[in-house]
């Protein structure tokens, strides 16, 4: 369809000839597009969120292991075992990578007087982890520190389950990788929450020497790369790829580790089509009912407009064009409501209650991207076009006698 200024100047004239019926079209393109910005805002806060805790505080934003280690890792991780030393990934400035982390899982039991229950637990390097932010996610107490190689974190729920609190005592037991038992007694510094209720239920972490030791074994399971932006995460995956494939390790990206993630952005990706199918509805309609009713009153001059000479096609492009100004204006209106709107609610937050598997609540926000934006924009304008078909259609179709005796 050829837009020319005689066809934008009359479709725009026609609109503000009818400026009631116009306005009520344009604040139910506009709510709809506020309600689109917002509600995707959201979700998009969501997930942004979620993933960079899900990183930040459990699996970075790449892991590298043995081959097979997190298929059969949990059934024998002692032959899964990397060497001691971390080889370089980054130039010493650390343009991209934040930091490498060693970590060693391992499980078994912790006591405290009477009460015995089984925990997962990481060996991680006091010094790299502070790079993984777990400082924001305590919740009582301190970090773990090298100068305190017997001092560990606790899972919020495992303490609570327990019964310990800052400055208890406890008793680590776990079997050795030659098959005995091993246990050490270990003061708890802090306890820590996470994105999931389950993992504090049962985490603990201590400093990786001090694992060691325990386990009486060297080395660790994972190096747990921090990257300095997440949107980076593919161009350094490809290249730690090509730089350690002869190494006998398998190099793999936070997502194909978040699985709780991984369904919880499917079923939010699902609710959100649904609200764009109900706003293109809600579109649909009003602009139909719109053009249908600007047809019906402009009868007369649109026979009077093919009795001059204007071809059925220039009389479709007429109707088209001012239901193509409607969605832009309608979907510019709404977005130059909404992003101010939105600010305005991320800067007072959104109380949200504990989501299933969390015991905390949390302050949600609202997160615009340049796709949401565009996308509302192109929504409204796609769904007025299409609204404005069938109308426009009519228009074109009426016999030119029948449309001059209308207004007799």
């Amino acid at each position: 369809m050829r837009l020319t200024w005689p066809n934008l100047s009359l479709a725009f004239r026609n609109i503000l000839r009818q400026r009631r019926r116009s306005a009520i079209a344009l604040a139910a393109i506009s709510f709809s597009v506020i309600a689109l910005v917002l509600v995707s805002g959201f979700i998009e806060w969501i997930f942004w969120a979620m993933r960079e805790a899900t990183i930040k505080t459990q699996l970075g934003h790449i892991q590298i292991v043995r081959p097979g280690y997190h298929d059969a890792g949990k059934a024998d991780p002692y032959a899964f075992l990397l060497p001691d030393t971390i080889p370089e990934l980054e130039p010493p400035d650390k343009d991209r990578i934040k930091a490498v982390a060693p970590r060693l899982s391992f499980g078994g039991l912790i006591s405290h007087g009477d009460a015995t229950l089984s925990f997962i637990g990481d060996g991680v390097d006091p010094h790299e982890q502070a790079a993984f932010e777990l400082n924001a996610q305590l919740s009582a107490g301190r970090n773990l520190s090298a100068d305190d190689p017997n001092g560990i974190v606790v899972g919020k729920g495992l303490a609570r389950n327990l019964g310990v609190g800052i400055g208890d005592k406890v008793v680590l037991l776990t079997n050795t990788v030659t098959g005995g038992v091993n246990a050490i007694e270990v003061t708890v510094r802090g306890l820590f929450t996470t994105a999931t209720k389950a993992y504090d239920d049962a985490a603990l972490r201590l400093p990786i020497q001090t694992a060691r030791q325990l386990l009486r074994t060297k080395g660790s399971h994972a190096w747990v790369v921090l990257l300095n932006d997440t949107a980076q995460t593919d161009t350094v995956l490809e290249e730690l790829r090509n730089k350690l494939g002869g190494e006998n390790l398998e190099v793999i990206p936070w997502y194909a580790l978040a699985d709780f993630y991984n369904k919880t952005k499917v079923l939010f990706t699902k609710q959100i089509q649904g609200i764009k199918v109900i706003i293109v509805l809600i579109i649909l309609l009003s602009i139909s009912n719109t053009m249908t009713m600007s047809v019906m009153e402009r009868i007369g001059e649109i026979g009077t407009a093919m009795a001059l000479g204007v071809r059925r096609a220039g009389i479709t492009r007429l109707f088209l064009t001012e239901g193509i100004l409607l969605g832009c204006a309608g979907g510019l209106l709404g977005l130059a409501i909404g992003a101010p709107l939105a600010a305005l609610i991320s800067s007072i937050g959104i109380p949200m209650p504990p989501p299933p598997g969390m015991d905390s609540g949390y302050t949600g926000e609202i997160l615009l991207t340049w796709n949401i934006t565009i996308e509302a924009v192109a929504l409204a304008a796609c769904t007025t076009l299409v609204a404005s078909i069938l109308p426009a259609w009519k228009a074109s179709r009426m016999q030119i006698v029948d449309a001059l005796r209308h207004n007799r």
